[in-house]
């Protein structure tokens, strides 16, 4: 069950990148960087994916959206052209800032849709928007 109520929307960002993190986790990323802040904004999660059939491991800056009704508008739509612009600016910086050689670099979203009633649903979108 849910641990937060209607009462307490100003946890649920943070209770909806934890879950994210703990998805994500599970799914075999490491969590090199929670909330990272630099000049250029905020990635949520910046994580290592690790080595698939679909790929090599990756560099990944995560985006989080967490909701608790997709009623209006779903949770990726709200990661509009400038909020990817400022992604990529973060992981430019964070590139310039870290060794990361020459491994690749990925953006993906985690919606997060906690209804007040009921369990949480996760969704991950791999690569979810293209570095241009």
């Amino acid at each position: 069950m849910w641990p937060f109520g209607p009462s307490q929307p100003e946890n649920l960002g943070q209770a909806g990148e934890r879950l994210a993190g703990k998805f994500l986790r599970g799914l075999g990323y490491k969590i090199l960087a929670r909330n990272y802040r630099c000049p250029s904004g905020e990635a949520d999660i910046i994580a290592l994916s690790k080595h698939s059939n679909e790929g090599p491991a990756a560099l990944v800056f995560i985006e989080v959206k967490s909701r608790r009704t997709e009623q209006v508008v779903d949770a990726e739509s709200a990661i509009d052209g400038h909020k990817r612009r400022q992604l990529l600016n973060v992981a430019r910086y964070y590139l310039s800032h870290h060794r990361a050689g020459d491994m690749p670099v990925r953006f993906d979203s985690v919606a997060v849709i906690v209804p007040p009633q009921g369990e949480p649903i996760i969704r991950h979108t791999p690569d979810a928007f293209a570095a241009s």
